[in-house]
This record gives structure tokens, C-alpha cells and sequence, in this order.
């Protein structure tokens, strides 16, 4: 058996590896980057070795430098977890060659499933339906948009190696296509170091359905599947297990795809094969199509665990270590449903751009597992993957395993940084969704739905201004004794949300407060946890600074400005700020040009995904202080887009 284990990896990853590896009685060895040296995942290991540098090919992707720490600390195998290294052929056949044991498939099953195209090769050999495209060596524009017209549009155009949809774009017409081509072949060179492209049929009404496959190198077992339909930008946003309205009949013909696909490489430990099924139709074991392979374990791994009951960590451990599947296939069944969310710090109302900052709370709501890597104080940084949590549910049916989730997440309070919490919510209450009839339009097609944001009610504007009074809640009938002759104490708090702001009028006694909001009276009841309304539900919040979260039917981040600081009401009257740090990819604009509302004016790379920064309002570039390759910081000013003014 493995004695001591280095995970190569970081965050909820690692994290999840080193508590299997624990209750197995194998010491772990953590890795960590500069920003990292007191992270959850350092202090879950037994051991660490620091790399320098915060960026990932600055630390976690050095591997020749992790294959020294596994030597000169005494580790005898190496676990890559998912993401950086865990698909990379050349670091796993340097494990095995330094001597270590490999937790994963080997190096030519990474890479006979590592390019798409070459592995849809391999799939039609091994009878496994596969989607219409091109796959072929030739690259110039004028082909691909050859293939493009030759396969009819819509078409998706996918980067050939790499995963978490980077280097995908959807094209609906040729008109589009060059840009496309050009955007996608941009981020899969920065994202993977190789900008070869396939284009394939975009299935209409598609349903995305994966099989978790097991293998030990001569025989493979499917585990059920997973749907993963609800996903923005090609990125799963929610995963179930098993997948809804799934026959029988297709389970066991797409698990016997996949498992002809896994044998076909001699396939071993845990892997993903991933199908698109076309969901215009009720499902059919005669209607879905390979995509791709995963050849590691996936973000999604624990909902196949909680219907199984089994541990695929540990499976992984005990395969690398030469032992054969603990379960033949006939031993393998499901009870019951699971459901997962990704909790990332992001902010959905400004396109889900990641947010960067220190987790002052976190609190995630009862009855779910969590498996996280940060912890209060922590910092989500713009170096890595900006997920604080993935929140899993389970129950007796898809129904319940859903109420427990939306319980869970609706009593999950986080401050410090926006999150998709509502937009989570939203999604799991959508009705197609509650049907479990869905497709991976779904978030795209309600998108103005899921995360729209009704302004803050009377109630919300009355429980921020009593937070910002900072009263402590659990001593409020003597907060304030002995500072007036007069009960109960008036206070007027100036209170902003957004652009609007409200002077609003706290009159607190014992555990009542009378407050007026514009001209509204309110009349509120505290308990340790909640501001109660007579008749409502009771609204929780959290003061942070000069922040305010308030905590109800949706998330509102509120501020009390100090009326002395003149900063704080500064406007940044057509600029284009920087939301977060970066690398500044491209710049579309020149001094002086003109542009029009909407027009894309430069790509900000950040947390590895590529955002494009569009003009809000149309007028000339009167500023311009950035090229390409320039590093940014959050709330630097990048360009300044002034209307032209009129003379008469």
C-alpha cells in the first residue's frame, strides 16, 4: 500500500484527497504556492513543501520541481487531484520514471484521450457513436470554415486539447465564424499551449450525460451517470446523479460505451466519458453521441459517491497500488439522488465576473456536504480558480435531495466577496429545472430571469441600517445605557445601495426597533439570528466595514458611506476600469477612435478565463493606458470613452 502521498494540487482538491488518504492511514504531502503557504489544503497534510511564485506555471505546474519535493520528502506516490498537471501526459510518465507510483490512467491512455479529434478516432474504432465534424491535421482558416459550411451551422468550435470549456465557441452563421475562430484558437493557445481546433455539429435541445468510469488497467466498470446539463459557457454549473428520466435501456448502452472506450486504452483508475444527447427528444439508448474522455477524477465525483455509497478516491489509491476493482459490475447499484452546485465568487450581475477579496463570513447552510478549501479570513485571490464551495445534497428521490439543497443554500451566508448563491437558487427553483426537463440552453435562453435582482425591499433598507449601527445583537437591551436620559435613542443612518441612497431613522428599544424608511414606518423584533418583520420571514445580515450584507430572498450588499470621505461618491464617468487583476490580452481600440455602445474594447485575462471589456455608452477614445501583455490591478483605469461634444 501507499505510504505517504504528495497531492499535486490545491484548494478543495487537495483537500478532498488528503481526508481519504488520512482514513486510510497514508501520510500526505501538500504543495503550496507564496499565496498559499496557510492554505486549508496546507494544514489537511501531514507535510508540505513550498513553491515559490503564486501564479499556476509559476508553482503548480512545476512539475519537474514537484517530482523533487515527492523525493526529498519521502513520498512514494503522487496524486494530481483534477486540473494542472492530472492531464498531462509527460508529468505522469515523469512520476512513474522517478520511481513513484501514479494516481491515474497512464500516460498513453492521457494521451489517447488528451486530443479530442484523435480520440473521436479511436471511439468510431471502438463503436462508440460519435458527433459529425472535422478532425483532421489541416488548420488554416480558409478549411476550418470549409468544415464549418460542409457540417451546416450551428457549430461548436472546440479546442483539441484541455477541458472547462476554454477554447469553445458556439458559431451560428459564417458570418461570424473568423471571430469566432480567432477568439477561440486565442484562448486555448494562453490556456493549453496549443491552438489546434475541431468544429462539430451543435446538437440542438443537447443534454450533457457522462459516465463515471473505473478501471484497473484490464477491465473497466461504468458507476452510473451524471447530468450536467446547466451550464454557462460550456462550464457545469449544476450536476446530478442519477441523470432524470433516464431508461434503463440507455443507461446500460452508454455505460457500455464507455466502458468499451476505457478498455480500448487499457484504461485505469477513474475516468469520465462524456456524451451530448439530444434532449428534443424523450431519451433513447440509440440517441447519444461521445464527446470526450476525462482521464482523472471530475469536479462532479461526489454525487456518484453519495448514490453509491462508495468512495472513488479511495478506489483510485487502491488501483495505483495494484490491486484489482474492489466491485465488479453486478455488484454496483444506486439508491437515492444526489445533487451538487458550484459556489463561486463571482458576481452575476455584471456577467459573472469573478470577485476578488477576504472571506469575512462564511457559513454554509444544514444537511449538505461541503467540500471547500477556504476558510474565514481567507482570500480569494486572482491567481486560481475563484470556487469557495461545492455544495452536495442527497435524498431518498430527486425531489428532496432538491428541497435540501435550496434549504441549504438559502440559510449559506457569505461576505467579503459576491457570489452566485441567488443565481444557484434561482436556477434550482426554474421550473424546467423542478421537472427535471432541461437542456444546456437553459441558463442561457433565462439568463435576465436567473439573475435578475428586485431592488431591496423596505424591510432589507431598514435591517442595513440597523447593522450599520453595529449594535451587538445579543446584548442590544444595554447597548446603548447610560448614553441618553431619553428611551428609546434615535439614530440617522445614511444607507446606500447602488446609486440610491436613503436616510433612514433607527429608534431602538430592548429587542424592538421602529424604523423609518422614506416615509414608511417599520416595526422589527430581533432573535440571535434574524430581524423579524410581524408576519415575514426573518431577514439576517452581516456588517463588514462599511458593507452590509443583508441577507433575504436575494443578497444585497449595501453601504454606509462616511459622509466625510468625498472619495467614496467619486463617479468614473466613462472609463473603463479594471474589475479585478489581470493580464490585458488584446487591445481592439486606438487613441482617438470612435466607438459605438457595446464594442469590445480590450480582453482582461484573469483567473484563467478571458473577459471581454465593452463600451457602456458610444463616443471617442480620449484615453488609452494600457497595450497587450500589460499586468493590471482591480480599479485601474484602462481607457476613458468620452461622447463627442457638439459646437455649434
Amino acid at each position: 500500500m501507499i505510504k505517504k502521498l504528495l497531492i499535486a494540487n490545491r484548494g478543495e482538491i487537495a483537500c478532498r484527497i488528503a481526508r481519504t488518504a488520512s482514513r486510510m492511514g497514508i501520510d500526505t504531502l501538500a504543495v503550496a504556492s507564496t499565496s498559499d503557504a496557510e492554505a486549508c489544503h496546507v494544514l489537511a497534510c501531514d507535510d508540505v513543501f513550498y513553491l515559490d511564485g503564486n501564479t499556476p506555471s509559476e508553482s503548480y505546474l512545476r512539475g519537474v520541481d514537484i517530482i523533487q519535493a515527492a523525493l526529498l520528502r519521502g513520498a512514494d506516490a503522487v496524486h494530481p487531484g483534477y486540473g494542472f498537471l492530472s492531464e498531462d501526459p509527460d508529468f505522469a510518465q515523469a512520476v512513474e520514471d522517478a520511481g513513484l507510483i501514479w494516481v491515474g490512467p497512464s500516460s498513453t491512455a492521457i494521451r489517447a484521450m488528451g486530443l479530442k479529434d484523435a480520440a473521436k478516432v479511436l471511439m468510431e474504432k471502438a463503436q462508440v457513436p460519435v458527433v459529425p465534424g472535422y478532425h483532421e491535421e489541416a488548420q488554416s482558416p480558409d478549411i476550418l470554415r470549409a468544415a464549418a459550411s460542409e457540417i451546416g451551422y450551428p457549430v461548436l468550435i472546440k479546442a483539441v486539447a484541455g477541458g472547462g470549456g476554454k477554447g469553445m465557441r458556439l458559431v451560428t452563421n459564417d458570418g461570424e465564424f473568423s471571430e469566432h475562430l480567432a477568439s477561440a484558437q486565442s484562448e486555448a493557445r494562453a490556456s493549453f499551449g496549443n491552438d489546434r481546433v475541431l468544429i462539430e455539429k451543435f446538437v440542438s435541445n443537447p443534454r450533457h450525460i457522462e459516465i463515471q468510469v473505473f478501471g484497473d488497467g484490464t477491465s473497466a466498470v461504468y458507476l452510473y451517470e451524471r447530468d450536467c446539463s446547466l451550464q454557462r459557457r460550456y462550464q457545469k454549473v449544476v450536476e446530478e446523479a442519477p441523470a432524470p428520466a433516464m431508461p434503463q435501456d440507455m443507461r446500460e448502452a452508454m455505460g457500455q460505451a464507455a466502458v468499451r472506450a476505457a478498455e480500448a486504452i487499457g484504461y485505469a483508475s477513474a475516468g469520465t466519458v462524456e456524451f451530448i444527447v439530444d434532449g428534443s427528444c424523450p431519451l433513447r439508448f440509440d440517441n447519444f453521441y461521445f464527446m470526450e474522455m476525462n482521464t482523472r477524477l471530475q469536479v462532479e465525483h461526489p454525487v456518484t459517491e453519495e448514490i453509491l455509497g462508495i468512495d472513488l478516491v479511495e478506489w483510485q489509491l487502491r488501483v495505483a497500488a495494484g490491486h484489482v476493482l474492489p466491485k465488479l459490475q453486478d455488484e454496483i447499484s444506486a439508491q437515492g439522488h444526489s445533487i451538487e452546485v458550484r459556489l463561486y465568487a463571482e458576481d452575476p450581475q455584471v456577467d459573472f465576473l469573478p470577485s476578488t477579496g477576504c472571506l469575512s463570513r462564511l457559513e454554509f447552510g444544514p444537511g449538505l456536504r461541503v467540500e471547500t478549501g477556504v476558510r474565514v479570513g481567507d482570500n480569494i485571490s486572482p491567481f486560481y480558480d475563484p470556487m469557495i464551495a461545492k455544495l452536495i445534497s442527497s435524498g431518498i428521490d430527486r425531489g428532496q435531495a432538491r428541497a435540501k439543497l435550496l434549504r441549504g443554500l438559502r440559510q449559506t451566508f457569505i461576505a467579503g466577496v459576491k457570489t452566485n448563491r441567488d443565481f444557484l437558487i434561482a436556477l434550482l427553483e426554474h421550473q424546467d429545472f423542478a421537472s427535471g426537463s432541461f437542456d444546456t440552453g437553459l441558463i442561457a435562453r433565462d439568463l435576465a430571469q436567473l439573475t435578475h435582482l428586485d431592488a431591496p425591499s423596505s424591510r432589507d433598507w431598514a435591517v442595513a441600517a440597523i447593522l450599520a449601527l453595529g449594535l451587538p445583537r445579543e446584548d442590544i437591551d444595554t447597548a446603548y445605557q447610560g448614553f441618553s436620559n431619553f428611551s428609546p435613542l434615535q439614530h440617522s443612518v445614511l444607507i446606500r445601495w447602488q446609486d440610491t441612497e436613503n436616510l433612514v431613522q433607527v429608534s431602538i428599544s430592548g429587542h424592538c426597533a421602529s424604523v423609518k424608511v422614506q416615509s414608511e414606518i417599520l416595526e422589527l423584533k430581533a432573535n440571535k439570528q434574524s430581524w423579524f418583520l410581524e408576519g415575514s420571514d426573518g431577514v439576517t445580515g452581516f456588517k463588514d466595514g462599511q458593507h452590509i450584507y443583508v441577507y433575504g430572498k436575494s443578497t444585497y450588499i449595501f453601504e454606509a458611506p462616511n459622509p466625510l470621505d468625498r472619495s467614496s461618491t467619486v463617479k468614473s464617468d466613462g472609463a473603463i476600469l479594471a474589475p479585478m487583476p489581470g493580464l490585458v490580452k488584446n487591445v481592439f481600440v486606438e487613441l482617438g477612435q470612435q466607438v459605438a455602445q457595446g464594442d469590445a474594447i480590450l480582453v482582461l485575462e484573469a483567473m484563467k478565463m478571458q473577459h471581454t471589456l465593452r463600451a457602456v455608452e458610444g463616443g471617442s477614445v480620449r484615453e488609452l493606458s494600457i497595450e497587450a501583455d500589460d499586468q493590471v490591478k482591480a480599479g485601474q483605469v484602462l481607457a476613458l470613452i468620452k461622447s463627442d461634444e457638439i459646437s455649434i
